[in-house]
Order: structure tokens, then sequence, then C-alpha cells
């Protein structure tokens, strides 16, 4: 657990794919607590990790996860598979609940599209708007710019701004190639795309809307494979 005074920040382990596992497992050796979403603590097993918390429908953990899970006393959070909320949605509400203030979403693309684009959307939830949030699948970094969002890396990385759902108006962008002033990206349209980090430190603003921030550092790129 997190120190007193000192921010909990969370990993969530879901259960897409896991490109780049050791990018991956040096979140997971950083964070305070990781929330495995049912099948995603499969993944973790095989790095020789256990989750400090499962949750979900227990309907894609393997029996011998579950098993250990058990034998180690660890909470096991079941649900009915009759249910509204996806398993990696309930992972991040318990993470709130927790008292996350950062929670990094690990596992959560590739795989289902379906599940794909439910969890980009998950980082739209009220329940979150108050707890740094993101997605990180082993080469890129996924946000949502709630008012303002720094973006730090180095100069060279690629940064994305996607329209989530509508317009998104009054963008001022500043420590980016292109920049946008009080300007509006269009739902459909693809001139967000690409931008380039000409400092190390970026800040992007928003008046209204909801703006998916895609930070792809140049490292990775050059090491994709």
């Amino acid at each position: 657990m997190a120190e007193a005074g000192r921010e909990l920040e969370v990993v969530v382990v879901a259960n897409g794919e896991f490109r780049h596992p050791a990018r991956l497992m040096g979140l997971v050796d950083r964070a305070d607590l990781v929330v495995a979403a049912d099948g995603g603590a499969n993944w973790l097993a095989s790095q020789g990790r256990l989750p400090d918390v499962l949750v979900g429908d227990m309907d894609s953990v393997s029996p011998r996860v579950l098993q250990a899970l058990k034998e180690s006393h660890r909470p096991l959070l079941s649900h009915s598979p009759r249910k509204d909320e996806t398993d990696t949605e309930l992972a991040l509400l318990e993470a709130a609940d927790m008292g996350a203030r950062r929670i990094t979403v690990l596992g959560a693309l590739g795989g289902r599209i379906d599940h794909t684009l439910a969890n980009v959307q998950l980082l739209l939830m009220p329940q979150l708007e108050e707890v740094e949030t993101g997605i990180f699948d082993g080469c890129s970094y996924l946000s949502i710019v709630r008012r303002t969002r720094p973006i730090r890396g180095e100069i060279g990385d690629l940064v994305s701004l996607i329209p989530l759902g509508g317009d998104v108006g009054g963008i001022i962008t500043e420590g980016l190639e292109y920049p946008l002033h009080d300007e509006t990206l269009h739902l459909g349209a693809g001139r967000g795309i690409s931008n380039v980090l000409v400092r190390s430190l970026a800040r992007v603003t928003v008046r209204w809307g909801n703006l998916l921030v895609v930070h792809t550092p140049r490292r990775y790129l050059e090491n994709s494979q």
C-alpha cells in the first residue's frame, strides 16, 4: 500500500493482449496495488505475480490461478455473469473505491474489438473524473483530457488528439509541433492525428467535449518489434 500522504497508484489488469511484457511488468512492480479483472490474473500468474485483488464473474480466470489466490487469502470479489458491467469496469470501480489517485489499465486493448472500444470509453466514467486514469498497451498511453492535461515525454514523441462521442472545442495546445489555438476538433475527422512533442512538457486544454490523448514515445516506435 502507499505510504501515508502519498497518492495510491493502482494497476488494473484486464484480459486483452499483452505486448512488450517487460514494459508492462515495470508498471506492475511499481504499483501500490494490483487489481485483476477476471482472466487478467492468468497473465499476471504467467509473469510470476498474483494480483492483490481479483474482481469479476470468474469465468475466465484459470482454476489453477483461482486456487492459488484462495490459498494466498487474497480478496476475491465475485459477481454474477448476468451483470450490466464488464469485468474491467468493475475492477476500475473497485480501484476508485479503494482511494486510487492514479490508475493504469493494462491488457485493455487487442483481442475482441468490442471489448477494446468499450475499454477506451471506460476512461470517461464519471467515477474516474477525479482519478488520473490511463491505458498502456506497451507502446502507447491513452488518457482523457478533463479540462487540462500535461504530457510529459521526449522531443519527437507522437501525440494524437481524438474526439470521443462528439466534437471537442476550445482546444489549446502548448509544446506540440502543430498547435491549436482555441480550436475545435470534429468527430470523424483525422486532423488531430500524429502531432509531435517539441518540448519535454506539453499541455492540452479543452473547454468542452471529451478528448482522447494517445501518447506514443519515440523510443517505443524505434523499438516496436
